[in-house]
């Protein structure tokens, strides 16, 4: 029964091992199209700078001018100036969530491509067959490399991104506010008076 089922996981890791590389690869094309996305951001936001920073000093959706390429919160707010910071949030977890993808699956991958062709190499070993041996570590070790260089490229994007999508947030934030209907406002108050006299 054990030997069954032994047989059974080894020609199991066997069949994933095609998808998985085939996976590397295609998040390995997927980090290079991000990071050309990111190169490209990154000097939509450094031209549009100055028209950004003017744009906080108007209300949302009062600005001369409402698209400024690389900033998507701020187009976002622009557009749609009734948006709440919820819905900000929800959309920067969004335009973040490829990258975030990528970099935390790819070294599982990497590491289940690594893992797969040793029991080939060890089985190789113990025959004395030195050319499957190297076959199967090439294999292995190209894999946890392909798995290393798309997390590294995709979480040094997701850490800008994260840091750009921040600043955007609490660039917004005192607009957001000054779009609180009075009624909201009159309930926020009464709220914090409950609040302190509890």
């Amino acid at each position: 029964m054990i030997r069954t089922i032994e047989e059974l996981m080894y020609q199991l890791s066997d069949f994933f091992m095609a998808p998985v590389l085939i996976l590397l690869v295609l998040m390995f094309i997927y980090s290079l199209f991000a990071l050309g996305q990111f190169f490209s951001q990154t000097l939509q936001r450094r031209h549009h700078r100055v028209s950004y920073r003017q744009s906080l000093q108007y209300a949302l959706g009062q600005a001369p001018n409402k698209y400024f390429p690389g900033y998507p919160l701020v187009n976002m707010a622009q557009e749609l100036p009734t948006v709440t910071k919820d819905q900000l949030d929800v959309a920067a977890l969004e335009d973040m969530e490829g990258v975030r993808t990528a970099s935390r699956l790819a070294p599982m991958l990497g590491l289940i491509a690594t893992m797969v062709p040793m029991g080939p190499a060890l089985k190789s070993l113990a025959d004395g067959n030195v050319q499957g041996i190297s076959e199967n570590l090439i294999v292995a070790f190209s894999a946890v490399i392909f798995g290393l260089v798309i997390a590294s490229i995709t979480f040094w994007i997701a850490s800008v991104k994260r840091r750009w999508l921040a600043a955007e947030l609490v660039a917004l934030t005192p607009l957001l506010q000054t779009q609180e209907s009075p009624l909201e406002a009159v309930a926020s108050d009464a709220e914090e008076k409950a609040c302190a006299l509890a």
